[in-house]
């Protein structure tokens, strides 16, 4: 999972890049589940309109919200000690620095399943002969349309057409020249329909924007050469959007549905990140026409291949990070970033997981473990403190009033948010069949509540056996030996290092440590109110098997330099874009009114990048504290 951080303060004016394409979209993007659910920190089920869910909301701290500003919201947020992230590695002397002030200061790139980094670096179109075989003598869809028609259309795309659709005069009205026409369109200009009318005897063929209902339409069927692969692979380079929300986008303007593209992990909205993705039966060039209006997206580096992309195939991801204003010394930065080279950092569970609001995602998880059905609606929807979008405000309250949820549900103007989708369960099935309605929130979003439980076990259980035992294998730890876990003897703990060592999520289907630390998850679950002998559950969905995690990570290809700035508002990585754009690097000076520690190093797949620059700076990385620190910095 690609790390899904804190969102800093507000992002400096002219950042941000905007398709208008993005503003709506008509259909939800259900996220598929994996085991190893993170691809170095990004969820697989995040739904931005879900306010109690592991990710931050699409605010991210750039606007205020209706109901108050989202540092007002972070005052009741969750802190580290609060989900059990309490230990550092290593003993040098820690510094402040600010984690994402900007998101072009956190950059991913996808480490495909051969181990190469994934880059955006060719925007072309690769030759295809197998594409126009036995069409020669029909006229080429370039050959349709006049230069006048072209930028007409192209104005449209871009919403630059006030007139809302552009009609072409049918001259030599055929039935094949018309479907020339049409699909010219289609294919040069994704995102516009076109439909034929007839005006004063003559034929037009009129283009507009695709919308609603028909952006989901099944997609035509086009000529596709039988010695081509059947999925376009291509490179997707996004600017602070979610993986999931570009692949809505994608799917809005090719009118595909969702399902139809295929990745290897979710990456971070508020970063720049390159992976992956391909797509059934859909060429490189209708790809590449999207390029013309996609401004915070960019699609490339195609390639034809027999298979889709599957989740957890990819080996990791390859960060770099800038943490800027940092008041380290040449010194304590040298021992920081050492350490973390050398031994590494301890593999929490990073904050994303827990939730952003006053309500933690594993308390809701808990709930739904001891099978409290009341109690994980009352979670979900009871009023909270915090600043919240003022409509889920009113939504809350009037649940807390009346308990009627058609009631509660007029309240909201997005029925698609978790709690619309909780409340529309609850008004179809009553009250007395929770466990059916709370079935109406997509599958992923209700498994990651008891995910983030586990999850909260996982870091608290850590933080004990490296408080007992610290960084040393000891009799009674866990080894894996292939996918099995072995208990360590006191003479076996001798051939071990702490990198061997891992720890259990619980569930049916795992061991856990013999030392004392073992019997410290029972009374844990216990106090909670749950068996750790009878993890499954009534209902299938929500049984867990359980899975183990190293205690410690050691990043590979770790680099960093100290550099320094004078405007604050200017990005310090050179991006791939910028880079096509063959737009210069960045110069650094050798003084300047600010420091910025910018740092690169590779996670394998279920890391969190977070938690290595937490080590690094001693810092909690909780939205609730930078919030604090980058409102200090900017007051």
């Amino acid at each position: 999972m690609s790390d899904l951080e804190t969102p800093p303060p507000p992002v400096q004016t002219g950042e941000k890049r905007v398709c208008p394409e993005d503003e709506e979209q008509d259909f939800p993007l259900k996220k598929p589940r994996t085991e190893a659910e993170h691809d170095n920190g990004a969820a697989p089920s995040r739904d931005e309109e879900a306010s109690g869910l592991p990710e931050e909301e699409a605010n991210e701290g750039e606007e205020e919200e209706d109901g108050g500003t989202f540092a007002d919201m972070m005052k009741h947020g969750l802190t580290e000690t609060d989900v059990g992230i309490l230990k550092f590695v290593s003993d040098h002397e820690g510094f402040s620095g600010i984690l994402k002030e900007r998101y072009s200061d956190f950059v991913v790139h996808e480490i495909n399943k051969q181990g190469k980094t994934v880059h955006l670096d060719d925007i072309s179109v690769p030759a295809d002969t197998e594409e126009v075989q036995g069409e020669d003598h029909q006229p080429k869809e370039d050959d349709v349309l006049t230069e006048e028609q072209k930028q007409q259309l192209g104005d449209l795309q871009l919403y630059k057409n006030k007139e809302g659709n552009v009609s072409i005069q049918v001259m030599d009205d055929t039935k094949e020249k018309r479907t020339l026409i049409h699909k010219a369109i289609k294919t040069q200009f994704p995102g516009l329909e076109t439909k034929t009318e007839e005006k004063d005897g003559c034929k037009f063929i009129v283009a507009y924007h695709v919308a609603g209902k028909k952006a989901l339409a099944a997609p035509r069927k086009h000529f596709w050469p039988k010695n081509r692969g059947s999925y376009c692979h291509f490179v997707l380079y996004k600017e602070n959007k979610d993986t999931m929300d570009a692949i809505n986008v994608l799917s809005k303007f090719l009118r595909l549905r969702p399902n139809m593209f295929s990745y290897m992990g979710t990456k971070d909205k508020r970063a720049i990140t390159v992976q992956e993705i391909a797509v059934l039966k859909i060429t490189a060039e209708r790809l590449a026409h999207l390029n013309k209006c996609l401004l915070n997206l960019k699609v490339g580096n195609f390639t034809y291949k027999n298979h889709p992309l599957k989740l957890g195939e990819l080996q990791g991801n390859h960060f770099t990070v800038i943490i800027r204003n940092i008041s380290g010394s040449e010194e304590q930065v040298h021992q920081a970033m050492t350490s973390l080279k050398q031994t590494g950092f301890i593999n929490y569970y990073g904050m994303q997981r827990f939730g952003t609001t006053a309500v933690p995602t594993q308390h809701v998880g808990r709930a739904i473990l001891r099978n409290n059905w009341n109690e994980v609606v009352d979670l979900i929807l009871k009023p909270r403190p915090g600043a919240e979008k003022e409509y889920l405000v009113r939504c809350r309250e009037e649940w807390a009033k009346t308990q009627d949820p058609e009631a509660a549900l007029k309240k909201l103007p997005n029925k698609r948010c978790l709690e619309g989708q909780l409340l529309r369960g609850l008004s179809m099935y009553g009250k007395k069949n929770i466990v059916t309605a709370f079935g109406l929130i997509p599958r992923n979003n209700r498994l990651m509540y008891i995910h983030s439980y586990q999850s909260f076990v996982w870091n608290t259980m850590v933080s004990r056996r490296i408080e007992a035992f610290g960084l040393k294998a000891v009799g009674g730890d866990l080894v894996l030996r292939g996918t099995t876990a072995h208990v360590l003897s006191a003479e076996e703990a001798e051939q071990h290092s702490i990198h061997d060592i891992v720890m259990p999520l619980p569930g049916f289907d795992v061991i856990y440590p013999t030392h004392h630390i073992g019997e410290g998850y029972r009374e844990l679950l216990s106090a909670d109110g749950l068996d750790i002998d009878n993890m499954r559950h009534k209902v299938k969905d929500y049984s867990l098997s359980g899975a183990y995690r190293r205690v410690i990570i050691r990043p590979t290809d770790v680099s960093w330099e100290v550099i320094h700035y004078d405007d604050p508002r200017i990005s310090l990585v050179h991006t791939d874009f910028e880079k096509l754009e063959k737009k210069p690097a960045p110069v650094f000076n050798t003084e300047g009114k600010y420091r910025a520690l910018r740092i690169e190093f590779s996670l394998p797949p279920s890391t969190y990048a977070t938690m290595a620059i937490r080590e690094i700076l001693k810092l909690d990385t909780s939205i609730k504290k930078q919030t604090q620190l980058n409102t200090l910095w900017f007051n």
